[in-house]
């Protein structure tokens, strides 16, 4: 039996490559993730952006709780088995009435693991509604494998140089996947998705968490880091990370600034 997911919801993911809504947060929780990411914005004086936008686990107190949350690991074991790891996290957040919008593409293009069994967790910590541009998944596109990506960096790009499938999908095409403060959605590595602008009133936050199971390897070099959450990994395929222990302390940030420049230098995208 699943330990969060129904029956249902695991071979929902297993035929179309992601399966929505996961209810994970409740009320409180999202309140004060919200409230610790926005504390810090307000004292750096701009919203949040790279290096701190990516593997935010490794220096916030919130961005860490959500990634070791047991209803959200427990939903991630419920797809790829109990030795599970984090390969990177992002920070999607678009302001309100903003044009920015997320290409059509695939997370593995951008990851380069082999076998291509790592999952994103997508954690809403605002309405992630049709209107303030929620994710659309196209079903069954996982199955392709890996399909070609080319840049064309445009300033309406959330992803940096903008590199995805172009012009092969529209705008409407696929299934548009809303979610609610507090829920999440799951997709497959192959699973070809895309979001547009953002025309609520609010901000649409989104924490993009990408698990592994513990056998899956880099194929770029150099080899990236990676942080164990749960069960054990007995290959030691990545450099491992230490859980956070003081939030934005001298030594978060050395930890932080090290997995950051081994992601980017593994991938060639800051991301």
């Amino acid at each position: 039996m699943p330990k969060r997911l129904t029956a249902e919801q695991v071979a929902g993911y297993r035929r179309d490559g992601f399966t929505a809504p996961v209810p994970v947060l409740s009320v409180d929780e999202v309140r004060r993730h919200r409230a610790g990411l926005e504390a810090f914005e307000a004292k750096i004086g701009k919203p949040l952006d790279f290096p701190e936008r990516s593997k935010s686990y490794l220096l916030f107190d919130w961005a860490d709780e959500i990634a070791h949350h047991p209803a959200v690991l427990d939903a991630v074991e419920d797809l790829i088995g109990p030795d599970v790891l984090i390969y990177h996290t992002t920070m999607h957040i678009k302001e309100a009435h903003q044009d920015v919008h997320v290409l059509w593409h695939q997370d593995d293009d951008y990851f380069h693991l082999d076998p291509p069994e790592h999952v994103t967790a997508w954690v809403a910590l605002s309405e992630a509604s049709e209107l303030a541009g929620c994710m659309r998944m196209i079903p069954g596109s996982y199955r392709e494998g890996l399909v070609p990506h080319s840049e064309k960096p445009a300033e309406d790009h959330l992803i940096r140089l903008g590199k995805g499938i172009h012009d092969r999908y529209g705008e409407k095409d696929g299934i548009p996947v809303p979610l609610q403060t507090g829920e999440m959605s799951l997709h497959n590595t192959h699973t070809v998705h895309a979001s547009g602008p953002n025309r609520s009133d609010d901000r649409r936050i989104g924490y993009g968490i990408s698990y592994i199971p513990a056998h899956v390897r880099p194929i770029s070099e150099p080899h990236s880091s990676a942080l164990l959450v749960r069960g054990v990994d007995k290959y030691g395929h990545f450099h491992a990370e230490n859980r956070l222990a003081t939030p934005l302390s001298t030594g978060a940030r050395s930890a932080h600034i090290k997995a950051y420049d081994l992601y980017t230098a593994a991938t060639g995208i800051e991301t």
